[in-house]
């Protein structure tokens, strides 16, 4: 409304002072006519509340952020089922005590827009997992087999570490396909 008022105004203003010459004009009259209706129908239009914008609680936000800790909470057992409760935890605390630390004041924003870029990417990748058909996820675990001969012993035990702790970002049906098939190579 604010924009198009100013012009009703203007375009009134320079009619009126041809206003003379066009009482003769029959067509200039009809288009002051519509002119003044439209101008006088936006005014008397009833305005909407402004609709209010999402302010969050700074009292309960990251310092420079709008992202409070109960978010980053959601979000890490959203993209994280496959650890227990303990484990997420632990993550949050550990990222809610760097995200704390006036030290990283400067790289707070970076650090969590990293850190949900990531988890987006975990939970992205377990939708997948889930949705693939059991005849995807056995050539899948043929496949791990196959490459778990690559692996140097020591990261060959960290791996099977994790398969038995079930760490892996994967869906628990497909953990113990790989965990079968780490354990027959």
């Amino acid at each position: 409304m604010g924009r198009l008022l100013p012009k009703g105004v203007l375009f009134a203003l320079l009619f009126a002072g041809a206003a003379a010459p066009a009482a003769a004009d029959p067509m200039a009259m009809f288009l002051l006519g519509i002119a003044r209706e439209i101008v006088e129908s936006h005014a008397a239009r009833p305005r909407a509340a402004p609709v209010p914008e999402f302010v969050p609680d700074m009292s309960r936000v990251y310092p420079g952020t709008s992202v409070e800790p109960e978010h980053l909470r959601r979000l890490i057992d959203d993209s994280f089922p496959y650890l227990g409760d303990g484990q997420r935890r632990e993550i949050f605390d550990a990222l809610h005590a760097k995200l704390s630390d006036p030290k990283n004041a400067a790289v707070r924003g970076a650090m969590i827009e990293y850190f949900a870029t990531k988890a987006l990417t975990v939970r992205a990748a377990q939708i997948r997992l889930s949705q693939m058909s059991w005849r995807e996820k056995e050539l899948l675990a043929g496949e791990f087999k196959k490459e778990i001969a690559s692996l140097s012993a020591e990261d060959q035990a960290e791996l099977g570490e994790l398969l038995r702790r079930g760490l892996l970002p994967v869906p628990n049906d497909l953990n113990q396909l790989l965990l079968s098939a780490f354990e027959a190579r």
